[in-house]
């Protein structure tokens, strides 16, 4: 992979940007999250509303992706394809992964979402993998190394006794949705690069109720647990600062 890209103040503005009109788009998709809706109709009115922002849908035919939001359910981890016979019930948790391009720009963000009623197990989940996100940004500054943010994730991961899955990982993101580095959610030994201000990096938890292995589906894209537990999935577009690390995709 090529060398990790600093951003100048006018990339920085123009990923702000892509990342605060990300935000509006998971906000107002989230509204839609209910029992009796398909999947496909949230990548319908996912795609609506990132072009009503005059934006284009990034994951859309991304590597032959069909569709402008991954939708992932329950035991599915990420990439789920949206589908009309695909029907979200009570109790079922469902992951939104989406991102959009403003004037040449990526953002990337996913949120996990109760559907109705979830049983605690399921909220814990969701509520221990969004926190390791924020546990490992605390060290996503200048200065640090890439890999801190890898080990305070785990650091609260692995003591609630959850899987980490090892074979997706977080990465750079600017002009291309996917750039150096690879950002991994699991323990590791080395330190990895040192971050500088001015890199924009995606950094996403994947965290499964039970093992971290996963298989692939035989559509080539969804991605499952090997025991088919639940998996929660929480990402955010994060810009390195001297300072404190600045989310770009929350409001």
């Amino acid at each position: 992979m090529a060398a990790v890209t600093i951003k100048s103040e006018r990339e920085i503005q123009l990923m702000r940007e892509a990342g605060r009109l990300l935000a509006r788009v998971h906000e107002k998709l989230s509204q839609s999250i209910r029992p009796g809706i398909s999947t496909k109709e949230i990548d319908t009115v996912c795609e609506n509303l990132i072009r009503e922002c005059g934006c284009t849908p990034n994951f859309l035919h991304y590597e032959g992706y069909p569709a402008s939001v991954c939708v992932s359910v329950n035991e599915e981890v990420v990439h789920g394809i949206p589908s009309d016979d695909r029907i979200l019930q009570e109790g079922d948790i469902v992951s939104l992964d989406t991102g959009l391009i403003y004037q040449g720009y990526h953002s990337d963000a996913a949120r996990t979402y109760g559907v109705g009623q979830i049983s605690t197990e399921a909220q814990k989940l969701i509520d221990v993998t969004r926190e390791s996100f924020f546990r490992g940004i605390e060290f996503a500054r200048a200065g640090k190394h890439l890999h801190d943010i890898s080990n305070a994730i785990a650091g609260y991961v692995i003591p609630n006794g959850y899987g980490i899955v090892h074979d997706l990982v977080g990465h750079g993101i600017g002009t291309s949705l996917h750039e150096a580095p690879y950002i991994p959610n699991y323990p590791q030994r080395r330190r990895g690069i040192r971050l500088k201000a001015g890199m924009t990096l995606a950094i996403e938890p994947m965290i499964n109720l039970g093992t971290g292995e996963v298989e692939w589906l035989e559509d080539g894209w969804t991605v499952v647990t090997e025991d088919r537990l639940l998996s929660a999935h929480y990402e955010n577009t994060v810009l390195i600062t001297d300072g404190e690390p600045e989310i770009l995709t929350l409001l």
